[in-house]
């Protein structure tokens, strides 16, 4: 059974699908003529931020499932991984092969078209993502090559009719059975970089393929419902010219919102910014911190390449994945761990074997609850010796070194708690709990029970915790220049400091998009006492004071980009706050979010803003 999501959504059907591509045709030139349809026209007055994605209810599933398959599968993957040149030379690559290998045009359809993924099991596939423990699948329907796994009815270049495929399949519609029956989510990887399509390197001509990227996306989005799209191909490069600017990443973003309001969509839509899209993709690297300004996924190969490669044996260990998703979740981030069917549309062994050692893991004495749902330790600093994950008073110390007989595992804590009892999963071993200098040790009686990891569970107290506010938001002044001077034009009380005005928008229909300023006083309350974290996420000037105090002077005009302040803040003590805020041309970006040990980071709340 489905997660519900906040709207009524449509279980697709086959005939629903037949149904909608066989309208498909006649209404693409609709579809395609409007990029901007299902929104209101941007301009002054427009404000493109939808939500806080660290609590809205629309992002809530992606935080709480934390672990997914991407599948990587195209026309590249008939090659599995190597070319034989005319000459006799080999090449070798896997995705990136037509590129890399310099494939001509001609000679890659020519492949292409022999492409027939008759085994391809939706079912089986979902199984083995569920079997280790994914909660959401992202597949590629379009990668670099242009290629469409879909039957698109915008142009030929697809698996319907340019393959040697069953024409009656789609694997899309068939992986979006399996994993509505299987209650996972599913997404799709989409390239906006096209290395098929003649107009996409003219900026003269690229607004003809990006009509059809539009009404390719809208398939995509009409036909198979999905939870996510997953962008990629918008940075600076040649072979061929991409002219992807974040101005069209704007707009694509703002016209997928329109289509769908629940999407959750990577910051690859735009330019890989804080500011674009609602989530990071660092990509083969684990962050050693929570991301500041947004969520984040960190996607990673099984071995050494995305798609399917018959000579890549190098592949990573059971034991290593595992503790890859214990440091991702500790630090509240999501893993995208990646599969790479052969030409067949088969799982390689060895990857389904390292999906049922990490199922198995997850699943063994409920070790699963340092993961789902969980993220940032916080209370404690991360240990040498595993990752800490916290879901409500409820600490995971996974631990990857275990202690010898008697000796202890340090905890150093960050602010002040109270450990009130600790359990190893899986064993009835004690587990003595002392305070230590700067912390806690641990000293479990027994023998570790998983020599992957073994989770220490702690139940915590983390000390007094004031009541929600009754706030309604901070007083804000707009003034229609940067220097904010003279008298402001419009003065209103401001729920939170979220908006992302981008290049169109501006704070109110009567002050113009660019050349504007913004002031925002009043109060600010926390629940705790405790030490914070001040982030604003700005383009192009910010500063801010906490009880007259400059704490970020971000002043020098900038690109979007992520400032940060430690102050102390009381509990139920109203500290004063003035933010002021410019823009001079370009874009128009301000936000102020906290965090602290006991604080998950989140956009200041209304309920703790008060105007004084």
């Amino acid at each position: 059974m489905r997660t519900p999501r906040s709207r009524t959504r449509r279980r697709v059907t086959a005939l629903t699908l037949l149904l909608t591509a066989a309208l498909a045709a006649a209404a693409l030139p609709a579809a395609s003529a409007a990029p901007t349809a299902g929104r209101p026209e941007a301009g002054p007055g427009t404000d493109h931020a939808t939500d806080d994605p660290f609590t809205a209810d629309r992002t809530a599933w992606f935080r709480q499932d934390r672990f997914g398959m991407f599948i990587h599968f195209g026309a590249y993957s008939q090659l599995e991984g190597e070319y034989t040149r005319p000459d006799g030379t080999v090449c070798r690559d896997a995705e990136w092969i037509q590129r890399e290998c310099d494939i001509p045009k001609d000679a890659y359809e020519k492949q292409a078209a022999a492409f027939d993924p008759a085994e391809f099991d939706a079912k089986a596939v979902v199984a083995a993502a569920k079997g280790a423990g994914m909660k959401y699948l992202v597949i590629t329907s379009k990668h670099h090559d242009g290629y469409a796994m879909w039957p698109t009815e915008v142009n030929s270049w697809n698996l319907r009719d340019h393959s040697a495929f069953d024409k009656r399949r789609d694997i899309l519609a068939e992986l979006k059975e399996a994993a509505d029956d299987a209650g996972i989510k599913l997404g799709f990887y989409y390239s906006i970089w096209d290395w098929h399509d003649p107009d996409f390197h003219d900026p003269a001509t690229f607004p003809r393929y990006e009509k059809r990227m539009y009404a390719q996306l809208k398939e995509l989005v009409d036909r198979y419902d999905p939870a996510l799209l997953w962008f990629d191909g918008e940075w600076d490069t040649d072979k061929p010219h991409n002219p992807w600017t974040a101005r069209d990443g704007e707009r694509l973003e703002a016209y997928l919102r329109g289509l769908d309001p629940d999407l959750v969509i990577n910051n690859r839509v735009g330019k890989r910014r804080v500011v674009d899209g609602d989530y990071g993709t660092p990509e083969q690297e684990i962050p050693d911190a929570p991301v500041d300004g947004q969520l984040w996924e960190s996607c990673m190969t099984l071995n050494g390449h995305w798609a399917y490669a018959r000579y890549d044996e190098n592949w990573k260990s059971s034991t290593s994945l595992v503790r890859n998703l214990l440091a991702t979740t500790s630090r509240s981030g999501n893993y995208l761990l990646n599969v790479g069917p052969d030409s067949r549309g088969r799982i390689p062994e060895p990857s389904l074997d390292r999906l049922r050692d990490i199922g198995a893991w997850l699943r063994t004495d409920g070790q699963g609850e340092a993961v789902y749902g969980a993220g940032y330790g916080g209370l404690v600093e991360e240990p040498a010796w595993g990752a800490v994950s916290r879901k409500g008073d409820k600490l995971y110390a996974a631990v990857t070194d275990w202690p010898g007989p008697g000796a202890a595992l340090h905890l150093k804590a960050r602010t002040g708690f109270a450990v009130t009892s600790a359990r190893v999963l899986g064993s009835d071993q004690r587990v003595t709990v002392t305070a230590s200098g700067d912390g806690y040790d641990l000293t479990p009686s027994g023998a570790a029970t998983n020599p992957t990891a073994t989770v220490v569970e702690l139940t915590v107290d983390p000390g007094p915790t004031a009541p929600e506010g009754h706030g309604k938001g901070l007083r804000q002044e707009i003034f229609d220049n940067p220097e904010l001077t003279g008298a402001p034009k419009v003065t209103r009380v401001d729920a939170e400091v979220n908006h992302a005005w981008k290049y169109t928008g501006s704070p109110h229909p009567g002050i113009p998009s660019d050349g504007f300023g913004v002031r925002w006083t009043g109060a600010v309350e926390p629940r705790r006492t405790e030490t914070y974290t001040l982030t604003t996420v700005s383009d192009d000037r910010a500063r801010v004071w906490i009880d007259g105090k400059l704490v970020i002077d971000a002043w020098d005009p900038h690109e979007p980009r992520v400032d940060k302040a430690r102050v102390e803040l009381k509990a139920g003590t109203r500290h004063a706050i003035r933010i002021d805020y410019a823009e001079q041309s370009g874009e128009a970006h301000m936000k102020l979010l906290w965090s602290s040990p006991g604080q998950d980071q989140q956009v200041v709340p209304r309920a703790q803003l008060y105007v004084e």
